[in-house]
This record gives C-alpha cells, structure tokens and sequence, in this order.
C-alpha cells in the first residue's frame, strides 16, 4: 500500500523505514521504487521451473506461444524471491498459491520475510588456526560476530544476530548488515579476527586465509590417520607421527600399530598424553604443520629412550593431516633425528593422505526466526502456524530450498544458501535481512489454522495479474 505526499513522491509502507519515494526514483532499501505513481517491487517474482533442469520444453509464461494451461503442481512453484514483504503484518502474504500435488490440494503462502533476528553460521574447511574460540570476528573494523566451536576439519564463525544488528552503534548495525546480506548472495567477504587470522570468505569457494588459498580440508585428526594408514606404513618405516593440532598421532603407541605388530621405538612425544599414541597440546595453534605453530616437526619431540627401542639409523616419517607437510629423518649416533630424503616406497603414503582429503570450501548457512509477526500474513492465528511446522503438517522452504527447522518453541530455521536461487537476499535500512520464505501445507491443514483462504490464487492468476507490487516474473531452474 502507498500514500501520496508532497511533490508527487509516495510512501512505501513494505518495510518500517517508510520511505517517501519520487517518481522513478527508488527506496533506500534498493528494492521498491515509484513506477508511474505505484510502488513496484524492483526484482521480479522468481519462479522455479523442475521442467528446465530435466530439458523439457518450456512454454513462455504469457507470452504468444502460452496456450493458457493451468501451471502448478510439482513442476512449477512461486517463490518468495521478488514477492514483496507481509509488512505492516495485518494483511495476508503477498501471494498465497494453491497447487494441486498427485491429486491433493496444497496452499504455498509466498512471502519476503524481514528478519531483525537472524544471522549465518559459517563453516570454513581448513586446519589452520583463524582464532581463539569466542574472539571476535570484524567486517570494516566492526564486530560483526564470533568465533564458535570448532568442528572436524574445519572452523566455524557465528556471525550476525540481534545483538549485533540493533544493540551495537549504527556504523556496526550496518557493517553487520551489509556483510550478512553479501555472504548470503554468494559474495566474497574479508573478514578480520582478533588476534587471528584475516579470511576471504564465500559460500561455495575455497577460504583465503592470510592471503593464501586454501587446497583440501584434514583427513581427520592425527589419530584417526594413523588408524586409516596404518598398514600403508608397516614394513617401510620404523615409526610415523602425524602432527595435528587437536591430537597428535604416533603409530608405534597406537592401538593400530599395536594391532599390526609394530616394536617400540623409544620415541617421546612433548604435550599431554591422551591414551596410547593419542597427544593433546603438543604445540600452540597456528598456520603451520596440522594447525599448528610448528615450522619444524621435531621441536615435538623429547630426547629418544635407547632402552625403549632408539637406536642409530632408526627411520622416522612426520605428516601433517593434509598431506601438505611431511618429512623423513634417520637417528644418527647419537640418537638425534637427521632430515633425509623421501624413499620412493613411502612418498605414495603420503600422496595417499592427501588424495583422501576433501577439497577446503566455505559454508554459509542463513539462520533466522520466522516466528514472529509475519505469521499473519498466513493465518489470523499465528500460534496456529507455529504449532503446524512443529507437527510437520506445514513444510518450511526459503527461496524454494527445503530449511530446516529447530525443535523446540518458535520458528527458528537454518538453510543452506547455495540451494537458494541467486540475489535472493536484500535489506531494509532500520537494519534487517530480507529473505524469501515459503509455507506450504494442504489446503484443509490451511483452512483448520484460520489461513486467509479468501486470499488464494491460482499460478496462472498470479502469472496474469501479478500482485500488489507488480507483474514482472523470470523463471529459474527447480530441484
């Protein structure tokens, strides 16, 4: 809805900044503009075509070709990309489509969601140290998030939220804003992490840590790649120990080693002992060998015990668990490791663990509740929806990608932005996100929860007549 004002300009009531809006001209947001005295989304309405991916024909939407077949079911599905929002929240959902799925009738409520309480997890491949746990993580100088709970093989950051978007000044609700909605859209964002590292991040790419690209993600801690190489080893080395930041492997000690039959080697091992061939802490974390500090591997090691197996022209191979570091030492007389070539027998272990090794990417899942106010636009009683998602008799996608959604009280949901058509993210200036979001449950489910059945509409109708923010439509490949 729009009102007019002075000079001809209109206010747009999509999001609470309301703008006054000249003619042509568009809104702070970037997403509405005034378009001959009406106010028109500025993206069109996205619909996701199944028959585009499987290289069906595909007749233009409305144009000369279209003979006027009634479009729905599982082939074709209305987004909520380009839709217009719910806001002000007293008014049913921009669109609200029926379907017709294997013989049953289904209602999608489309919508753009405006989301004050959101955020991304983010998941970047790499062994390499980016910062302490809970430090904080910076876009333009302004702290934008955190630094969360490491996962194998990669490290996580939890950026955005409420507190960042709303508590802290303007300068760090914007820059919160503005990196949020980019990492969304699958562009690359250069985040700053105290006392850590600097990372390019986007979804779907490999990091840039410090500047250098990252190539594959661990094989798994240094435990774990004795136990998988084991017997690659046995009989062409007298000991092995995989160097890692979380737990350091030695294959001598290992229940693997033990397993294979393989003889003490008297070799002792700086840090905290775990259980057998299992090392916590052996150095501090960094950039170097298996996320490490470490530029040389032997600064781990404690003088050999001859009585526990040392002795001169003992061979040793130290591995990193990407393969990425190695090297091969031989004990001399004294019992003090000497560097020495790679034995051609061994280099295809190595080259083994860096095979085995996925390639490093960035992941970005957008995180928000959707259980606030917007639940109006489907139903004249919101606690009804809510109670729907939690029963799984209503179905959550954002942008036509399924999300998931968290147990418990609310509508807190996550989803993975690469399964999003592209550009689906923008912004309105209080700050928010906005995001497509898609409800879709059956007909009879949507009349017993009080939904805006008055408001349903065929895809040929809305294909026709648009919406209250205009008529334009592109089409995009379907899962």
């Amino acid at each position: 809805m729009a009102e007019r004002g002075q000079e001809e300009k209109i206010r747009c009531d999509a999001c609470p900044v309301m703008c006054y809006i000249a003619p042509g001209k568009i809104g702070a947001c970037d997403r509405y503009a005034n378009e001959g005295g009406r106010i028109v989304r500025c993206d069109p309405l996205t619909i996701l075509d199944r028959r585009v991916a499987k290289g069906d024909a595909v007749k233009p939407f409305l144009g000369p070709e279209w003979d006027g077949e009634i479009l729905g079911g599982e082939e074709v599905f209305v987004s909520g990309v380009g839709a217009g929002t719910t806001y002000p929240d007293y008014k049913p959902a921009p669109f609200i489509v029926s379907r017709k799925v294997e013989g049953a009738d289904f209602v999608t409520v489309v919508t753009e969601a405006i989301y004050s309480y959101c955020g991304v997890k983010v998941k970047i491949d790499t062994d390499r140290h980016l910062g302490h746990e809970t430090a904080t993580v910076r876009s333009n100088g302004e702290a934008v998030g955190h630094v969360t709970t490491s996962e194998y093989g990669s490290q996580m950051l939890s950026l955005g939220g409420v507190d960042h978007l709303t508590g802290g000044g303007k300068a760090e609700g914007r820059a919160t804003c503005d990196a949020l909605m980019r990492l969304c859209n699958r562009e690359a964002v250069e985040l700053e992490i105290d006392d850590g590292a600097t990372v390019v991040v986007e979804a779907g790419q490999a990091p840039v840590v410090n500047g250098q690209r990252e190539e594959r993600m661990r094989v798994g801690c240094g435990s774990a790649t004795i136990g998988m190489f084991a017997s690659q080893w046995h009989g062409l080395v007298d000991e092995v120990v995989v160097v890692d930041d979380h737990i350091t492997g030695v294959v001598s000690e290992h229940q693997a080693g033990k397993v294979l039959g393989w003889l003490d080697t008297g070799i002792r091992i700086k840090g905290r002992r775990s259980t057998p061939g299992r090392y916590f802490r052996v150095a501090e974390p960094g950039q170097g060998w298996g996320g490490t500090d470490l530029d040389d591997p032997l600064a781990i090691l404690n003088p050999w015990l001859e009585k526990k197996g040392a002795r001169p022209g003992l061979t040793l191979l130290m591995v990193s668990t990407t393969g990425e570091h190695h090297g091969y030492y031989v004990l001399d007389d004294d019992l003090q490791p000497r560097e020495a070539e790679l034995p051609e027998a061994l280099k295809p272990s190595v080259a083994l663990i860096a095979e085995n090794c996925e390639p490093a990417l960035c992941t970005v899942m957008f995180q928000a509740g959707a259980g606030g106010s917007l639940r109006s636009g489907v139903t004249q009683n919101p606690v009804k929806l809510t109670r729907s998602v939690q029963a799984l008799k209503t179905r959550v996608t954002c942008g036509g990608a399924p999300a998931f959604v968290w147990p418990g009280g609310g509508i807190t949901l996550m989803v993975d932005v690469l399964k999003m058509p592209e550009g689906s993210f923008g912004h309105v200036p209080t700050p928010a996100l906005v995001a497509p979001l898609e409800f879709t449950l059956s007909r009879a489910d949507y009349r017993a929860l009080g939904g805006h059945d008055a408001s349903v509409r065929t895809v040929s109708d809305i294909l026709k007549h648009g919406g209250e923010y205009g008529s334009a439509v592109r089409v995009v490949e379907g899962e």
